[in-house]
């Protein structure tokens, strides 16, 4: 028993079937992105990751020099 009182029950598993019916009823359910959209997030999420990889490569680079610099006593 639970501290409720009520009894513990094993929840009940569901047939492959039901699941499948089940995750059908919810896909129908999903807002699908036009084609515009779609080509729209496209280029955003292109532009956005662009964008990252060149301030990850600009700091990548500026803590590298940094580093070196400091091993090697500031001489290029």
């Amino acid at each position: 028993m639970r501290r409720d009182g009520s009894k513990d029950r094993e929840p009940k598993r569901t047939s492959p079937a039901t699941f499948y019916r089940q995750v059908i009823a919810e896909l129908r359910k999903v807002v699908w992105p036009t084609q515009e959209q779609l080509v729209t997030y496209f280029f955003v999420v292109m532009v956005f990751v662009l964008v990252m990889m060149a301030i990850v490569s600009v700091l990548d680079l500026a803590f590298g020099r940094l580093v070196f610099a400091i091993f090697t006593g500031g001489d290029s």
